[in-house]
């Protein structure tokens, strides 16, 4: 299947372009290249030092294909719904394990509220809605 169209004069285009940049700096810019070492720390709290290279490896992957995904711009329902799973599993882990690296976990839930409502409504209210 094609990627969706990029119609630059919708507001959908935009705010699918600004989830997959979202993911995409957390993926790619701050785990990936490891621009903020802080997320390294908090999955060395959840599954060790020994692991944690490895698993930041596949939870920025996830995160970059998260990326990719908005941008194609197909099955959005499916893609919110796999940004949600994976936001509560990281949130909970993240609260539960590593709660004192945090920059400010209210902040970061509040964030991370606004960015599941948004990816919720491009999926439910965008052109490709059922």
């Amino acid at each position: 299947m094609a990627p969706a169209a990029f119609d630059f004069s919708s507001r959908f285009t935009w705010l699918r372009i600004g989830l997959a940049l979202v993911w995409l700096a957390f993926g790619l810019v701050a785990k990936a290249l490891n621009a903020v070492p802080r997320h390294r720390r908090i999955v060395a709290r959840v599954v060790g030092d020994r692991a944690s290279g490895p698993v930041l490896t596949l939870v920025a992957g996830a995160e970059i294909g998260l990326a990719v995904w908005l941008l194609w711009g197909r099955a959005l329902a499916p893609c919110a719904a796999a940004q949600t799973l994976m936001i509560a599993a990281m949130n909970g882990l993240e609260l539960r394990y590593a709660r004192d690296l945090l920059l400010s976990p209210l902040g970061m839930l509040a964030a991370n509220a606004v960015l599941l409502a948004l990816a919720w409504y491009l999926a439910l209210a965008g052109p490709w809605a059922v």
